[in-house]
């Protein structure tokens, strides 16, 4: 806008009687601020409607409305954007909410006078600008401001916050993620409510394992999305390129399909920032980790509508597991197009390649869980298989685009693509359950598999009113194509092994022509797609918030073949064992799934819900006596809670208390024999309470308890139980109703805080410390044993070494550790194998902002 056009403006306000004052500075805080001495202004609470537009026409309105005076040069803010802002907030909170993402923040001096001022281009895009006390809206994918986050779209589709939602949301972010330097998503989530993270143990040895990390939410395994889709990636677990997790605890079958009721974890990956950001990194750790890493985002054009990032990691490490290594290289860069003030494009690549995916054996209970021969002896970095043929590889590419486009201020329009592709060969060996007191049996194999992923989510969504009634609605419809292809060879030579004093001898044998080769090959291909329409309506009047939202799926699979071969004959050719390729035809299957939920905002920031949500997991690839495909697993929970945003404040606190049932567990057909029927019913509930604080600037905490009880409501199935020392079975088979479901812990608390020091003691230093217990689990369906409960602490050190040295401003120093005692424990046994947790894991980097 041209400096006459906004005089032409004032002069039509002025002589419609508006109390507006204006004035046109420079930008420079020497030539406006310094000339007034700055006073506090008691937070003033008013009603703003303010649509997203060219930002001095935003800035116009806002003052008309606000009855301030905003000084600014109206030609350093053309050609930008303000963003939009309803509903009823303070003054800061609503200047802050248009300014967000501009380059500007502001300052207030005398009276109702507010000056803009120029973002430093050094700034590090961590999060909203922070005025006064308040801190403006946050982006809902954003990193979140210290350990608090305000708002999400994981849950709803839309920009809410998290306190109007009525249901449990728990955010990683991404300052929490840089105190404990996690490896992977897993280390990320040991601090969330109602998640356990590591139930796999060091079966991952640490390594940054994606979709296939065992994660248990709520008593059942979980999803996770990317961008709002669900992923197979292996590298989505790589922490370095993530910008925030969020934890949607509950069915959330309603916004993405076929999800477990226990819930779904939604991540978000880095894209260009408003403000430049310029940050290396080098690390090193125990095991011999070394890494580096560098994430740089700025703009490319000179309005800044078109911006880019590029993040990237490189990692080297053994493991704790003797012959178990781990290395990656990755690549993810990103573009933001603004394409006018109502359209945006982003697009993201990414690339991995991880030639060693750190993969180690599990371990026999005897002489880990339960005392062995000589004792608990197995060591930690006993390796139980063989170095010669322990190889695991991953290639993971990607590409996905997000476009956006606003019609008007009641219609928007969204879009998400994201095409995946994986390969991953393997050559391990692992334990094939045959254990004496001190022999273990290994299966040598020979594992290659591909997966093709293509996920596209088509959303539009607005807001309008009836009468003083608000609605936010959505509706969408999505699909994902997802392609598995694999070849699997186990070499019949099983070697043995010691387990007290491990010799390795083994020499592969995987030749489908060579002599004393025993092989056997499975090659197995399956297309799997869904599709899906949803929509949900969030109704707001005063401080009551409702939500309504239902869902139909359309599930679809193929197995396109399923072959068995061997040479075991005389002549050692490759022969067809069976073949099954036209054995399962297509599997179509449907679910409607729907949710409701209710909560009320009182004025002083508390905020009570209640919610009925349902979820859908299809069944496919058995049938029943007829050949019909069973009915997919069906998921249904009552959740009520309170949460308790301090005024003011960055302080939410959460409780909530839940009821799950999941119909349609395959139990015994009592009829046709050999057979099953899903009649079955498992259930889940329990309680969790948790609290993420920025208390002062320089104090931040994160702490949750869990509650979880899960068993089998209702089954016909029936197990003998085993005996803890002898492993052997005994007694009479006995039924699983009523007995809890294997793997779960029913108590896990955890608490994580972070001190910098006060600059009159040691100026730019800072300490963390956190402590996580977890509660026993069984191991089996009829709790013929428990594993026992461990506690583990976590500790940290940080130095800011341009506190203290302005020549080395942007330089930070960082010590982590976990598990500091170094305990030895399990963290998941059947009845005769365990997977050993991870020990005391150290970790240092240097990091530099500029």
């Amino acid at each position: 806008m041209e400096r006459g056009r906004g005089c032409s403006a004032l002069l039509r306000l002025l002589m419609s009687g508006s109390a507006l004052g204006w004035g046109v500075v420079g930008l420079s805080p020497e030539t406006g601020l310094a000339q007034e001495v700055a006073a506090i202004v008691p937070a003033r609470t008013l009603s703003v409607n303010i649509p997203a537009g060219d930002l001095n026409h935003s800035l116009l309105a806002f003052s008309q409305q606000a009855h301030l005076q905003i000084f600014y040069e109206t030609s350093q803010v053309k050609g930008l954007k303000g963003n939009a802002v309803s509903g009823n907030m303070t003054e800061d909170q609503a200047l802050s909410s248009i300014l967000a993402g501009s380059g500007y923040t502001f300052a207030r001096s005398a009276g109702n006078r507010v000056s803009l001022i120029k973002v430093s281009s050094s700034a590090i895009n961590l999060g909203p600008i922070r005025v006064g006390g308040t801190v403006a809206h946050q982006n809902p994918t954003g990193p979140g401001v210290g350990y608090v986050a305000t708002t999400t779209m994981s849950a709803t589709k839309t920009d809410t916050p998290i306190t109007e939602i009525p249901n449990s949301i728990y955010v990683v972010t991404k300052q929490l993620m840089q105190d404990q330097q996690p490896q992977n998503v897993a280390q990320a989530l040991r601090y969330s409510p109602g998640i356990m993270a590591e139930s796999e143990g060091t079966y991952g040895n640490g390594s940054a394992h994606g979709a296939d990390t065992g994660i248990i939410q709520r008593g059942f395994s979980t999803s996770q999305f990317v961008d709002g889709l669900m992923t197979n990636s292996v590298s989505a677990g790589e922490t370095a390129f993530l910008e925030r997790i969020e934890v949607v605890n509950g069915p959330a079958s309603v916004m993405y399909g076929q999800t477990t009721p226990g819930g779904m974890l939604a991540m978000s990956l880095k894209k260009p920032t408003d403000t430049p950001l310029h940050q290396v990194s080098v690390g090193f750790g125990n095991w011999g980790r070394y890494e580096a890493t560098f994430d740089v985002s700025d703009k490319i054009t000179k309005s800044g509508n078109v911006r880019y990032r590029i993040a990237g990691i490189g990692v080297t490490q053994g493991t704790q597991t003797n012959y178990v290594d781990y290395h990656r290289v990755g690549v993810l860069p990103s573009l933001t197009w603004d394409i006018d003030p109502k359209t945006s494009l982003t697009l993201l690549g990414m690339y991995m390649y991880t030639p060693g995916e750190g993969v180690a054996s599990q371990y026999p209970r005897v002489g880990t869980l339960s005392s062995g021969p000589y004792g608990h002896v197995i060591s930690r970095n006993t390796f139980l298989g063989e170095p010669n043929w322990n190889t695991m590889g991953d290639k993971d590419a990607m590409f996905e685009y997000q476009f956006q486009h606003k019609f008007n201020k009641y219609i928007n329009f969204s879009q998400t693509f994201r095409w995946e592709n994986s390969d991953r060969n393997q050559e391990t060996t692992y334990w094939d359950g045959n254990v004496s007191s001190s022999q273990v049996a290994l299966q040598p194999n020979l594992y290659n598999t591909n997966t093709n992923t293509i996920g596209l989510d088509t959303r539009i969504f607005g807001n309008f009113y009836t009468g003083k009634v608000k609605h936010t609605w959505v509706l969408g419809s999505d699909f994902r194509q997802y392609n598995y292809n694999s070849n699997w060879e186990i070499d019949s030579n099983e070697p043995t092994l010691s387990v007290y004093n491990p010799e390795y001898s083994y020499s592969p044998c995987f030749s489908w022509n060579k002599s004393g080769c025993q092989l056997n090959g499975y090659v197995y291909n399956a297309s799997y797609f869904q599709e899906g329409i949803y929509f949900q309506d969030q109704i707001k009047w005063k401080g009551l918030s409702i939500i309504i939202g239902g869902r139909q799926d359309w599930v679809n699979m193929k197995y396109t073949g399923d072959r068995g071969y061997t040479n075991q004959n005389s002549d050692n050719v490759k022969t067809l064992s069976y073949d099954d390729t036209k054995s399962d035809p297509k599997q179509p299957q449907s679910a409607f799934t729907w949710r409701a939920g209710v909560v009320y905002q009182f004025k002083f920031g508390l905020s009570p819900y209640f919610s009925y949500s349902t979820s859908f997991i299809p069944q496919i690839g058995s049938t029943d006596y007829q050949g019909h495909p069973f009915s997919p697993l069906t998921g249904k929970q009552m959740e009520a809670g309170l949460k308790y945003k301090v005024p003011q404040k960055d302080i939410l606190l959460t409780a909530a208390a839940f009821h799950i049932d999941e119909d349609n567990y395959l139990i015994s057909d009592l009829v046709h024999t050999g057979f099953s029927t899903n009649a079955g019913r498992v259930r889940s509930q329990g309680f969790e309470v948790s609290a993420n604080a920025n208390i002062t600037h320089d104090l931040r905490l994160v702490a949750s308890y869990s509650y979880t009880d899960i068993r089998y409501a209702k089954s016909n199935l029936t197990a003998k139980r085993y005996n803890p020392v002898t492993s052997l079975s005994y007694g009479d088979a006995i039924s699983q109703s009523g007995m809890s479901v294997p793997y779960v812990p029913r108590n896990m608390f955890s608490f994580f805080a972070d001190y910098t020091m006060p600059k009159n003691i040691i100026k730019g230093f800072g300490i963390n410390f956190g402590a996580r217990y977890t509660g026993y689990t069984y191991a089996d369906s009829v709790e013929s044993f428990k594993t026992n409960p461990y506690i583990l602490f976590d500790a940290g050190l940080h130095y800011d070494f341009g506190e203290k040295f302005s020549i080395l401003k942007g330089l930070k120093a960082q010590l982590s550790m976990s598990n500091l005692a170094n305990t030895y424990y399990v963290t998941r046994c059947t009845h005769g194998v365990c997977n050993l947790g991870q020990g005391r894991r150290v970790y240092g980097n240097l990091t530099y902002n500029w």
